[in-house]
């Protein structure tokens, strides 16, 4: 393979079937020679079984417990040798030009941190699932298109906002000066966090269509978890102390609230993440996680601002330019109160 090494990280818990068909996915890999990183968060359905008899060239991490997508990227990440890494889900599979297409991003643009592919949905391949990724100006990342139906808008080489790591590559020199997934996230927006940290470092990052995963979308705990949705709440909240400038933070409630009455009104139509929460009890639930997820972000906010103190240094972006970056690349409200709930 000419050009920079590389290496895959796979992050598996359980969902043994899904984790073969992603592996046997990267195995007809075209044009590039790879190496394979599969980190298991302690599988009782004989995943690791799986992978050892029949992916013998896979370097196996086992963990005793479930660590996160974090933490086990991170673990992953530490035991690359590429200078170039890529994550691929587990319940997603990369077509056969994947990593050799995202390799090209990085070719001759010392710049450039980050590479974004298409994802599409598995069970229609028609429909956009990311190709790259959107924000809302209260923290809420959401994917750039996600359920509209692949009608060529999304086929241009371009700059966006981050990857999504479902399906990613990275930089292994962008990853040792900002260092990799912040573990206190545990899952759920951690890409988004990971991105905006290398976007305000100074890094970029290029969406290449070409690059094709598909992806089971909503495999990891189902979209209709609360416990799904605490975790998107609390980081949302997270991101935002760690990274935001301070005039965003001054408007984060508006734009929250503005993004609540917006939901609201799309869950009245049968629309967005509010309307998997049928009737006055799903509702009740559903502001039950939100809030659970808004008091674990007050536990963790003095670590935040410890982190963003000491991300001070590696800053290249002034507090304008950050608000300009994530106001360009600021998703609408109503994509972002509809599209949730699309399969």
């Amino acid at each position: 393979m000419a050009g920079p090494s590389i290496s895959v990280v796979v992050v598996t818990w359980n969902r043994r079937d899904l984790l073969r068909a992603c592996l046997k996915s990267l195995m007809l890999q075209a044009k590039v020679q790879f190496q394979l990183i599969v980190v298991d968060n302690g599988s009782t359905d004989r995943s690791v079984d799986m992978v050892t008899s029949e992916f013998p060239t896979a370097q196996l991490i086992l963990n005793a417990t479930n660590r996160g997508f974090c933490e086990a990227n991170n673990q992953g990440i530490g035991a690359a040798e590429g200078d170039l890494v890529a994550l691929l889900n587990n319940d997603a599979e990369a077509d056969p030009g994947f990593l050799w297409e995202l390799a090209q991003v990085f070719e001759g643009r010392p710049g450039v941190g980050m590479a974004a592919s298409k994802i599409v949905v598995y069970g229609n391949p028609r429909r956009i699932d990311k190709a790259g990724h959107l924000m809302w100006p209260d923290g809420q990342n959401r994917g750039r298109g996600t359920g509209a139906w692949d009608i060529g808008q999304f086929d241009r080489d371009e700059e966006v906002l981050w990857p999504d790591g479902c399906a990613a590559m990275y930089r292994r020199e962008m990853l040792n000066q900002i260092g990799g997934f912040d573990e206190d996230f545990f899952a759920y927006g951690d890409d988004a966090e990971l991105g905006l940290r290398a976007r305000i470092a100074g890094w970029t990052c290029i969406y290449n269509p070409r690059a094709v995963a598909r992806h089971h979308r909503g495999s990891t705990m189902g979209k209709a978890s609360l416990r799904r949705l605490s975790l998107i709440e609390r980081n949302r909240v997270l991101l935002a102390a760690k990274l935001f400038p301070l005039s965003l933070l001054f408007l984060n409630v508006f734009y929250y609230v503005q993004r609540l009455t917006a939901g609201a009104a799309a869950a009245a139509a049968g629309e967005g993440e509010a309307a998997l929460f049928p009737g006055f009890t799903g509702k009740l639930r559903l502001a039950y996680a939100l809030l659970r997820g808004d008091l674990q972000a007050l536990l963790l906010l003095p670590r935040m601002l410890r982190k963003r103190g000491a991300f001070l240094r590696l800053r290249r972006l002034s507090p304008r330019e950050t608000k300009e970056l994530i106001l360009a690349h600021r998703i609408s409200l109503k994509e972002l109160s509809t599209q949730a709930a699309l399969d």
